[in-house]
């Protein structure tokens, strides 16, 4: 058996049915867009078995698209959750078969809601067919179950058309980068896009020395402080050095090291310093990639120091650059 080739022809059944798909959409698909649209509640979706699935995936795509969406389950809405459902909303069942009988026995009672019921089904004359305000065909010619039991092909259509009646929606819509960033704050867009210095940046607890320090006492700091650097302040408090563990190694080749000799005669002067905490942590990662740094002061306009950001902090927090 050549399990290549098995895979290879389930590729092609599902590609083909999308595309055979694509070639039949018409007015149903604008009556569908613009029925979510003109929703002033949630678009509810239900479905049973693999289409509850599928049902559940294209309500978590919509919410997180702009389309205020959730899932209702047949079973569950006849045992209650039907007080889910209130005017304003929009319900969207899917069922191949149009006759699932979880599903259909809710259909008489979502009519009494006079709420519009877009359906999802592969037999526009089944009950769901004909409880439906808004029709769109599922059909496929066949499954990729080599016993063309197992929903494998429909479910694929099914889900990729929740997908086009989403993203139809975001471009009417005219949903941004930022909006989809505004839904998932955890993840890396997100994160990318409201994530600032002020969030990450350390304020306690600093390594902070003077310029009369020796290195021997710097050394100490390094080390309780954890972040591999110094910041050597003057006598105004204002930020003029830093003292790297990579500044320190470069120190040891010097003929004359002494740790009695002030820190400030091996570090770093006038560092890269920043202002405005407001920055987004990833802009602010980027100039400490480009930088090769490890630590980004950050200073008030009189150059008082009043945190840092570590490299291992943005990291560790999922920030990415640009």
């Amino acid at each position: 058996m050549n399990l290549i080739q098995t895979a290879k022809k389930t590729l092609h059944i599902e590609a083909d049915a999308l595309y055979q798909a694509a070639e039949r959409l018409d007015k149903s698909f604008l009556d569908a867009t613009e029925t979510i649209l003109q929703t002033t509640g949630k678009l509810i979706i239900t479905g049973v078995g693999k289409s509850g699935l599928v049902g559940a995936k294209m309500a978590a795509t919509f919410a997180s698209t702009g389309t205020s969406s959730f899932f209702l389950h047949p079973t569950e809405a006849l045992h209650g959750d039907l007080g889910m459902i209130s005017k304003g909303d929009t319900l969207l069942a899917i069922s191949s078969s149009g006759e699932s009988e979880e599903l259909t026995k809710i259909l008489p009672h979502i009519k009494r809601f006079d709420i519009p019921l877009i359906g999802l089904s592969s037999n526009p004359l089944s009950s769901l067919g004909k409880y439906a305000d808004v029709f769109l065909d599922i059909s496929v010619q066949r499954e990729a179950c080599p016993l063309g039991i197992a929903p494998t092909t429909s479910t694929t259509l099914t889900m990729a058309l929740g997908d086009a009646l989403a993203v139809a929606l975001m471009e009417h819509r005219g949903f941004k980068e930022q909006d989809f960033a505004s839904f998932h704050p955890g993840g890396t867009l997100g994160k990318k896009l409201f994530i600032k210095i002020k969030d990450l940046m350390r304020t306690d607890n600093l390594p902070i020395i003077d310029t009369a320090t020796t290195l021997k006492k710097a050394i100490i700091t390094m080390s309780e402080g954890k972040v591999g650097n110094v910041l050597i302040i003057d006598e105004t408090k204002k930020l003029v050095a830093i003292l790297s563990d990579g500044d320190l190694r470069r120190a040891l080749l010097q003929k004359d090291f002494s740790l009695d000799h002030f820190a400030i005669d091996y570090a770093s002067k006038n560092p890269k310093i920043y202002t405005n905490t407001e920055l987004l942590a990833s802009d602010a990662l980027e100039i400490i990639e480009n930088d090769r740094i490890q630590v980004l002061p950050i200073t008030n306009e009189s150059g008082i120091i009043i945190g840092i950001l570590h490299i291992h902090d943005l990291i560790n927090a999922g920030i990415r650059s640009k």
